[in-house]
């Protein structure tokens, strides 16, 4: 029988590309380099991290890990952005393809969101009925297939996605056996409060993305004031514990019942060019020393 101790909740802190400005959307700014963002991940003491946008780490799964191992990190899976309400369009060979890159990796969490088909998540259609169908039942089949290789799929609610507000979250949740990625941020912007979500359906909540959010700009993104886009440029993304999400009582919920999941730091960043100071390496570094706070006030 093994004695080693399962990892703390403080070893499970991780981070994502985007906290840095690296992102899939076109147009959306300077993009760093893969050196750069994983030297100052682990010079902030996180110990994973997502893995980003295609392009931005080796497309072989073999030299993804190489290029992880070198700056002391491991894989928590990633962000995977799939269209998955469209009749006819089969997301499944594409999810098959990436779990191979898992593997090698040793990533475990599938972040699957349920993009539009346009870029940019400033706009979006509704669903319909039929659509609804459609995306529940691909949302069931990735997470079994992702299951039969050891992964967990979780979707992520996201701001100018299929899945945005409370409403929608909850079809999810009724319709689906899916579990969630509890994105404070996006929950908080399309008007569903993350603390209450992490309440309710604590059992339903794989995976965690820690983001702190300015509330007052977030109303103007639902109302339609500003865009996404133009908010985060703006700054409504916050370091936890400076913005208007209660942080502490998520993780007490959580913790609570159990989680042992990825604490993944994700505060959405637009740089106009490459900084010449610390850059996005000081919020999260203080978005890491708020979050051990928190953790050990939970223990």
């Amino acid at each position: 029988m093994s004695t080693t101790n399962p990892p703390t909740a403080e070893a499970r802190i991780g981070g994502a590309p985007i906290s840095w400005g690296v992102c899939e959307v076109p147009g959306w700014g300077y993009q760093l380099g893969p050196d750069r963002v994983l030297a100052e991940m682990h010079q902030v003491g996180l110990t994973a991290t997502e893995l980003g946008p295609d392009g931005f780490l080796p497309s072989q799964p073999d030299a993804m890990a190489r290029v992880l191992d070198q700056h002391h990190l491991q894989a928590v899976g990633g962000f995977t952005p799939l269209l998955l309400h469209v009749p006819g369009h089969d997301p499944v060979p594409e999810v098959d393809r990436l779990l191979e890159a898992y593997a090698a990796s040793g990533a475990g969490v599938l972040v699957l969101s349920a993009v539009t088909g346009a870029d940019g998540y400033d706009t979006r259609p509704v669903l319909d009925d039929d659509g609804w169908m459609v995306l529940l039942t691909n949302l069931d089949r990735l997470a079994e297939l992702a299951a039969s290789r050891g992964v967990r799929a979780v979707l992520h609610p996201h701001v100018g996605t299929m899945i945005e507000n409370g409403q929608e979250v909850q079809q999810v949740l009724d319709g689906s056996w899916i579990s969630l990625c509890l994105d404070t941020g996006h929950l908080l912007i399309g008007g569903t409060d993350p603390a209450e979500l992490a309440r309710q359906a604590p059992d339903r909540i794989a995976h965690l993305h820690l983001k702190d959010v300015d509330s007052t700009m977030a109303a103007k993104v639902r109302s339609g004031r500003l865009t996404y886009s133009e908010a985060v440029a703006q700054g409504m993304y916050r370091p936890l514990g400076s913005g208007d999400v209660d942080v502490p009582a998520i993780v007490g919920y959580l913790r609570a019942r159990g989680y042992d999941g990825w604490y993944t730091l994700e505060q959405d960043t637009v740089l106009a060019e490459e900084p010449k100071d610390e850059g996005p390496a000081r919020d999260v570094r203080a978005s890491a020393e708020y979050l051990r706070t928190v953790l050990d006030r939970t223990d």
